[in-house]
This record gives structure tokens, C-alpha cells and sequence, in this order.
């Protein structure tokens, strides 16, 4: 309801109830507006900006160069060039890695039109692809999967470029000995998805990295155990699996099932599914390290397309992670900050918040195709309800909070300038040839001065359980965005851009 200034005043009863009702609705709630294919374009920009090894010659972020082009070569046996830094550091920590180029690979395959209306489509494949071939080049012998290149703690003693670095770029790798069922299984997961990306423009490529995925599952089932276990310290600080791998061996046999149609991996769901809890337990969204959501959602549409009862429950566990997260049912038990924003913990919260949104968006799109609803005990919930929660999810990040920020780099009028980010922290090589050391580099983290290269499209770790936000550099859980962050975000932005076309 709204008030016309045209019209004479309210009596004072109406306006005192006008009062009470404006000031009960949550900020994030209230109507908000904002150029979304300007953010999608910025979301998918952000990507090459984090590019490890040779730049293309069509390489739109100016300000980075060729870095890490040596990648593979303490091992002498395979070349392990390219991919993505995951955050603000020089490191290629594959776990993490895999599952952004997963959520990447689901966003084009659910939002494709709208991306090509948007002449966004080409910049998304890229993105994809350039996860994908580097995931593709880490499988490099049967039952060798490396996962990881660079030393994380000499790596993080330093405040380097990626241009400059001279920390050990060390290899580290799984195999039958040393098995990782959750790396493997999430790099078989992603390439199944890419190579749907790839089917009908690429198909020679679709098909190599199809071929390529099968047997990283095979690996990845065959020889299980969490590959946390198997690289201890070279990971357990930084990207531990605490979930287990018992998710990751049912994302990829979703994905791979969605991939090829073949029965085996239908089999495998319905098989394991319960066994491997992918049917129990309630999350709050899908991460680098937890898939349930994501595998609940992608095998209801399963469900309703081939009217397959065997698998009915995870259409059920699909319902409870959305009846978790969303305010105002029985069975939400999700933190909502008062400003109306997904909260789960203070580590780059946004992570939680964007794939959320994307798996809202692409549930209710499932929903609404199977004339379905959701289920939170006696109350039905529509896929309306679902999108309008994601997009205040979103719209909260664009800058409809408390604090009337952005939490996207570059995006609004009002949005993070220290960013925890060793490049975008330093003069770029271009601006400054000379090398900066290890030491020397620190000063750029303790300044007061924005980012001199502001990593445009990234979204930062974002505010604390109150709203509040520091935009300071060495406030790392708040100020450092991640690939991981912006992998859900492209699908739910190209949602609502496609909304205004």
C-alpha cells in the first residue's frame, strides 16, 4: 500500500497502522530495483580476473598478465597451466575449484536463453570452459587426480602477485593409495556438467569430457576415502572436507546420469542414495564442501520427468532444505539477519547466500514445470515464494540493506574498496614492471588506500550476523570475495535480468 502526496492526509488512526506496518517489514523486503544484466555482466568478468596461466588474447581484465606458467613442472609428468586462484591468494586448490566450475556449468545449462538474449552467453561458456580444461588436464593418468598446485602456507606468509609469485608451486596429487572420493567425485561432477555446455556447439569436446568424468567416478568410488585425509595439512587448514564424500559420489552420478542418460548412474542414486545420507539431514545451501542440496534439487527434476517413484524421497529432502532457509514456516530454523540476509556463519557468508538464491531459482523452475509445491509440514509454499526470497537474497547483495552498500566489487555507488585481495591490492604489472617481493608486498595489505585494480563483479565474504561490515583488508572472512561465491550468483542474476527482457 502507498501513499499518494496528492491526496490529503490520513486520519490519524490510518496513519499510525500505516506506521506500524512499514516499520515491521524487513529492509532487505521492501521493493527494490537494480540493473541486473550490468551485475551479470560483472559477475562473469570477475572470472578473468582470477585466470591462472596464459592470458587469451581477448582477455578483458587489461590489468592482470600471464602468471603460474610453470604450474606442473616440479613433477616433470604433466602440465597442470590454467585454471582459477579460488580467492585473494596465488593458490589452486582444486576442491573448491571444481565446484565453482559445477555451479558455473548449472548456471548456463538453466539460464542459457536468457544469456544469450543478454549477449552474456559466450563470456559464461568461457568461464566454464576455462575450468573445465584445466580440471580436465588434472586427471592426468588413470587414477592420478592432482589436486592441488602451490604451497597454501608459504603462499599466505607472502603478499604477492600472481605475476611476481616465487613461492613453491608444489603439486600435490590423489590416487589409489591416497584416495579423495569428494575431490574426485566434485571434478566428475563438473565435467559431466560442462560437457552438457558443450553438447551442441562443441560436441567433439562434450564428448572428451564426458569419457573423462566416467572414469574419474570410477576412481572416485572405486578407491573411497576424503582426500583431507589423504593431504592432511596441505589442506585441512584451508579446505577441509568435512562433509565426507559420500555427497559428491551422488552429485556426480546425478550429473552424470543428466549428462549421458545412462542407467547405471539412475541406479547409483537410487541405490545409495539413503545409504550415503544423501536423503537425511537438513542444510542450509550447497557449498564447495556440502552437495545434499544440490543433489536433492537436481534429482527432483529427475523425478517428475520420468515419474520415477524410487527416488521420491529426495523431492522430500529438496523440500526440507527450502522449508530450513525460508522465514515465516514450521520448519525454518535458518539465521536471518535483521536486515533480511541468509546467515550461516561469519567465514564469507555470501558463499551460503548465492548458491541458495540459485537453487531457490532453479527449484522453482522445476516446481512450476511438475505443477508441484512445497511441502513445510501443514503449509504449502508456491515457487513464487521460492523466487521472491531469492531475489531478495540478491537484492540485498546489489545494495537493498541496512547499510545501502553493494557487496559486489564495482557495482552501485557504494561498494568494498579494501578488498582481501593480493593483486587487486598492489599496482598491476603493467603500472609497476618491477617485481614486488614476498615482504615487500605487505605494505599494500596494511594500507588505508582503496585497491589500486578493483576486482570488478567479485562479491566479498560480506556482513556479520548484525549487518555490519568493515571494509578492511586484513578483515579477511568479510573482505575477500572467491569463485565459489560468484558461481551461484551468475545463475540468479541472469534469472532476474532475463525477468526485464
Amino acid at each position: 500500500m502507498q501513499l499518494d502526496l496528492d491526496q490529503a492526509p490520513p486520519p490519524p488512526l490510518l496513519l499510525l497502522l500505516l506506521l506500524i506496518l512499514t516499520a515491521s517489514i524487513p529492509h532487505a523486503s521492501r521493493a527494490a530495483s537494480f540493473d541486473y544484466a550490468d551485475a551479470l555482466d560483472k559477475s562473469i568478468l570477475f572470472y578473468e580476473q582470477q585466470r591462472s596461466g596464459e592470458l587469451p588474447e581477448d582477455q578483458r581484465a587489461t590489468w592482470r598478465g600471464d602468471s603460474a606458467l610453470t604450474d606442473g613442472q616440479d613433477v616433470n609428468v604433466v602440465d597442470l597451466v590454467g585454471g582459477y586462484y579460488d580467492a585473494g591468494n596465488n593458490v589452486k586448490f582444486g576442491f573448491p575449484g571444481a565446484f565453482t566450475t559445477t555451479m558455473l556449468a548449472w548456471s548456463v545449462i538453466e539460464t542459457g536463453l536468457e544469456l544469450d538474449s543478454l549477449g552474456e552467453l559466450g563470456y559464461a561458456k568461457e568461464a566454464v570452459r576455462w575450468g573445465a580444461d584445466y580440471i580436465s588436464k588434472t586427471y592426468s593418468a588413470p587414477d592420478v587426480l592432482w589436486a592441488q598446485v602451490g604451497d597454501a602456507q608459504a603462499d599466505h606468509a607472502c603478499w604477492e602477485r600472481p605475476e611476481d609469485m616465487d613461492t613453491p608451486r608444489t603439486a600435490y596429487r590423489i590416487d589409489a593409495a591416497h584416495p579423495g572420493s569428494d575431490l574426485a567425485g566434485e571434478s566428475a561432477a563438473a565435467l559431466a556438467a560442462s560437457s552438457i555446455v558443450f553438447q551442441i556447439t562443441d560436441p567433439g569436446y562434450s564428448s572428451e569430457l564426458l569419457a573423462k568424468a566416467q572414469d574419474i567416478f570410477r576412481f572416485a568410488d572405486a578407491y573411497r576415502g576424503k582426500y583431507s585425509d589423504s593431504l592432511g595439512e596441505v589442506v585441512t587448514p584451508y579446505y577441509n572436507s568435512f562433509s565426507g564424500y559420500e555427497d559428491e559420489l551422488l552429485w556426480a552420478a546425478a550429473w552424470l546420469y543428466k549428462a549421458s542418460r545412462d542407467e547405471q548412474y539412475l541406479s547409483y542414486l537410487i541405490e545409495n542414495g539413503a545409504g550415503f545420507g544423501g536423503t537425511t539431514g537438513t542444510y542450509y545451501t550447497a557449498t564447495w564442501d556440502n552437495k545434499l542440496a544440490g543433489v536433492q534439487v537436481l534429482a527432483s527434476q529427475v523425478i517428475w520427468k520420468l515419474s520415477l517413484q524410487s527416488i521420491a524421497r529426495y523431492k522430500t529432502q529438496a523440500d526440507n532444505f527450502v522449508c530450513s532457509v525460508l522465514p515465516g514456516n514450521p520448519k525454518s530454523t535458518a539465521t536471518i539477519t535483521p536486515g533480511g540476509l541468509l546467515y550461516v556463519q561469519e567465514a564469507s557468508n555470501m558463499q551460503y547466500v548465492t548458491s541458495a538464491a540459485f537453487l531457490f531459482f532453479t527449484y522453482a523452475k522445476y516446481l512450476e514445470d511438475a505443477s508441484q509445491t512445497v511441502s513445510c509440514g501443514d503449509v504449502q509454499v508456491s515457487p513464487d515464494e521460492l523466487n521472491a526470497f531469492a531475489k531478495q537474497q540478491v537484492d540485498y547483495i546489489l545494495g537493498n540493506n541496512p547499510r545501502n552498500s553493494s557487496y559486489m566489487i564495482g557495482f552501485g555507488r557504494n561498494f568494498p574498496q579494501r578488498v582481501h585481495h593480493r593483486a587487486s591490492s598492489m599496482p598491476s604489472i603493467e603500472d609497476h614492471p618491477a617485481k614486488i617481493g614476498c615482504q615487500e608486498g605487505f605494505q599494500y595489505l596494511q594500507a588505508s588506500s582503496p585497491n589500486p585494480n578493483p576486482i570488478v563483479g567479485g562479491v566479498v565474504g560480506g556482513p556479520d550476523s548484525s549487518d555490519q561490515y568493515s571494509d578492511d583488508r586484513e578483515a579477511f572472512t568479510q573482505s575477500e570475495p572467491s569463485t565459489y561465491i560468484n558461481a551461484g550468483l551468475v545463475g540468479a542474476l541472469a534469472t532476474l535480468a532475463g525477468q526485464t527482457l
